[in-house]
């Protein structure tokens, strides 16, 4: 079995930093760096994009909702046009940043509350869908698993690939719990891999409101913000393969 390891990275902004990235990205194979929006800055993402190329990482663009202060995990009411229109600008930023590495921005994962909205509101994911593909028809979305915008990117033939997360608890929706919710969370390196093994033999993620849901998943998401996000991926890297599994990013086969 084959499967990707990301990590949402370049989240810092000027002098203050956001994780360890720099060892992170000796850890991934796929980052999804912020454009400016809920973090990042020109610096922030020109570094992390050349550290990315370094380590032969797949870069992807990590849009969400311009809000710094509550580091776009605040609902923010807006149209799915107006989402459209601010996904397609933070893409296009980092973009520019990338081709002056140079390093190819190779899909897109919304960020944060953005990304939630997405997973639940068909609007809002086919908005998101329709900019990725005015950008370019090619580019590819890494979407939570079997929520709305995998489907609506299906539907309008956009490269899908879907992803699961090691350290956040699932409703039987399938949707996230949400942050500040008991399980919410899950902090221990230990407990988040027995899960991934778990999910790995059966293709079911356990849930806190019910049985175990079928998900679809190319790639397992670690959380670069936490403070124990290195400690995470390496237990990740670690006893999956010694399950014989192997690390690939998504898009490389």
């Amino acid at each position: 079995m084959q499967i990707d390891l990301n990590s949402d990275l370049g989240e810092g902004f000027g002098p203050w930093g956001m994780g360890d990235d720099a060892t992170m990205l000796t850890l991934v194979n796929s980052a999804n760096i912020a454009c400016g929006g809920h973090a990042s800055d020109p610096e922030t993402m020109f570094e992390t994009l050349r550290l990315s190329k370094q380590h032969g990482v797949t870069v992807g663009a990590h849009p969400g909702y311009n809000d710094r202060e509550g580091f776009g995990r605040r609902l923010i009411p807006m149209t799915p046009s107006e989402i459209g229109r601010m996904v397609a600008a933070q893409i296009g930023a980092l973009k520019a940043v990338a081709s002056l590495v140079p390093v190819p921005v190779r899909y897109v994962k919304p960020h944060g509350a953005l990304a939630n909205l997405a997973a639940r509101d068909m609007d809002v994911a086919q908005a998101i869908v329709e900019a990725v593909t005015m950008i370019d028809s090619a580019l590819p979305i890494l979407a939570i698993s079997g929520t709305c915008l995998e489907q609506a990117a299906r539907a309008a033939s956009v490269p899908v690939y879907s992803e699961i997360f090691a350290d956040r608890g699932y409703l039987k929706s399938g949707q996230l719990v949400p942050r500040g919710t008991q399980g919410a969370m899950i902090h221990d390196a230990k407990e988040a891999t027995d899960r991934l093994i778990g999910y790995l033999k059966t293709g079911k993620m356990p849930v806190i409101d019910g049985d175990p849901i079928k998900l679809l998943a190319h790639s397992i998401c670690v959380h670069g913000d936490s403070s124990g996000a290195v400690a995470m991926a390496r237990e990740i890297q670690h006893r999956l393969t010694a399950e014989g599994v192997q690390f690939q990013s998504f898009l490389n086969p």
